[in-house]
């Protein structure tokens, strides 16, 4: 028996990390969205043993390393099923080590895939503690939607829904450590915070522009010497007609919020020719599960 499911990306309209806590972690504060750019996960159950993936970037982990992998596992290991063959196809689409939360939302997939699959019937709630054992942005990526998430990620809120827009997102052809970035951020000399209380507010009313213009991500402040290369492709997303960017997670995406498909259209061609992962898409407004 199989089944398909959809791991869709998500972005951080906005991110501030508030403290560090005494286990290392950092307590964090984000408005997340999600959008259509997903890749195709099918899940198939069979009689036996093992956890099989494949994927169309072969250079990616096949093992217990990949979150896909791993979510499979801790499924049947905190459900105490009994064991099964689980081959997992993967067709990814949302660019790696990019700030999407690609891994995280295949591990997420994962999950719900399985609990239908195997008529488990489990809730949100109850998936979140699995959640939670795989990566902080895998409890977001569940649920999905417009959410304020804080903690380590795991206290989710659901706010009233991003309006419908069109968004063009852009990774440079570079990848950012996380690890080193939470090294480099310091919460008590953070000069600027995002305006999460009226990004909330404008989310209330139903304020596209209002959203837009406070897009802020505090890791903008702490990047390397590749922040040049950031902060000018969030000003060509202005200058296309963008109403507000912003750098996605920890990067090195970029993304753009449009209220005009044509701008977007032009925005995407521009930026397309400079940057092979960039990509044309829109907010998915409904929850996941």
């Amino acid at each position: 028996m199989g089944i398909q499911v959809l791991a869709f990306g998500k972005l951080n309209l906005s991110l501030d990390v508030i403290r560090r806590q005494a286990s290392g972690y950092h307590d964090m504060k984000m408005v997340m969205e999600t959008v259509e750019l997903c890749d195709d996960i099918s899940i198939e159950v069979s009689e036996g043993t093992g956890i099989e993936l494949t994927t169309n970037l072969p250079f990616l982990p096949m093992d217990g390393q990949n979150l896909a992998v791993r979510a499979a596992e801790v499924f049947f290991r905190e459900l105490n099923l009994p064991p099964k063959r689980v081959t997992i196809r993967i067709f990814k689409r949302i660019p790696v080590s990019a700030g999407l939360a690609g891994g995280s939302s295949n591990a997420a997939a994962v999950l719900r895939g399985l609990n239908e699959l195997l008529g488990m019937g489990l809730s949100r709630e109850e998936l979140m503690p699995m959640a939670l054992l795989l990566g902080s942005d895998v409890p977001y990526c569940v649920v999905g939607g417009t959410v304020l998430a804080e903690g380590r990620g795991e206290i989710l809120t659901s706010l009233d829904p991003l309006p419908g827009c069109h968004i063009v997102i852009c990774k440079p052809n570079f990848s950012i450590s996380t690890p080193s970035l939470f090294q480099r951020i310091d919460c008590g000399k953070i000069r600027h915070r995002p305006d999460t209380a009226g990004i909330c507010e404008a989310l209330r009313a139903g304020a596209l522009d209002q959203v837009a213009v406070r897009l802020y991500n505090v890791f903008e402040d702490v990047l390397d010497g590749r922040a040049k290369e950031i902060m000018a492709i969030k000003r060509a997303l202005i200058d296309a007609g963008a109403l507000g960017a912003a750098m996605s997670g920890t990067g090195p995406s970029v993304f753009g919020l449009f209220d005009d498909e044509a701008l977007a259209r032009e925005a995407h061609l521009r930026l397309s020719k400079s940057y092979r992962e960039t990509f044309l898409t829109r907010n998915r407004r409904e929850t996941l599960i």
